[in-house]
C-alpha cells in the first residue's frame, strides 16, 4: 500500500468527497521522506530566478526510494502536489526530481523542461552507480 488512508478519508472517497487538502495531507503523512524532497525542490525553486530547481541526492534506503518512486510515478499523487504547490514536477532515475514554475496559463514550455524530459537527458543522467536503483 502506497498511502495510509484513515478510516475517515476512505469512506470520503468512496462518497466522492475529497478535496485536494485532505489528499495532499495523506501524502505529506504516508511519504514522509518524498514530502521533504519535493518540498526542498519546492523551496529551491522559489529562490531561482531560472524557473528551475532539482535534487539530485540518492535516497539513503530503499524505503525512503520506494516512497519517492510511489509519489512522483502516480498521476494522481504528482498532480496533487504540482497543484498545491503550484509547479510542474518531472522525474528521472529512481531520485532525480525536477520543479519547474509555470507559465500564467499553467504549461511548462521552456528549454530546460523540455531537455529535462527528453530521452537525451535522460541518457545523459544514467551512470552505472544506478543500473539498479
Amino acid at each position: 500500500m502506497s498511502l495510509d488512508v484513515s478510516p475517515t478519508l476512505l469512506e470520503k472517497a468512496e462518497r466522492g468527497e475529497v478535496d485536494d487538502a485532505e489528499f495532499v495531507a495523506c501524502v505529506r503523512e504516508s511519504l514522509p521522506y518524498a514530502w521533504e524532497v519535493i518540498t526542498t525542490v519546492i523551496a529551491d525553486l522559489e529562490v531561482t530566478k531560472d524557473g528551475f530547481a532539482d535534487h539530485e541526492t540518492p535516497p539513503p534506503s530503499e524505503a525512503e526510494r520506494g516512497q519517492l518512486l510511489r509519489a512522483l510515478a502516480s498521476d494522481a499523487i504528482r498532480g496533487g502536489l504540482e497543484r498545491h504547490f503550484g509547479v510542474k514536477l518531472a522525474f528521472q532515475n529512481c531520485h532525480r526530481v525536477g520543479a519547474f514554475r509555470p507559465a500564467a496559463d499553467g504549461t511548462v514550455d521552456t528549454d530546460r523542461y523540455r531537455a529535462f524530459i527528453s530521452p537525451r537527458g535522460q541518457l545523459l543522467n544514467q551512470s552505472p552507480e544506478l543500473r539498479d536503483c
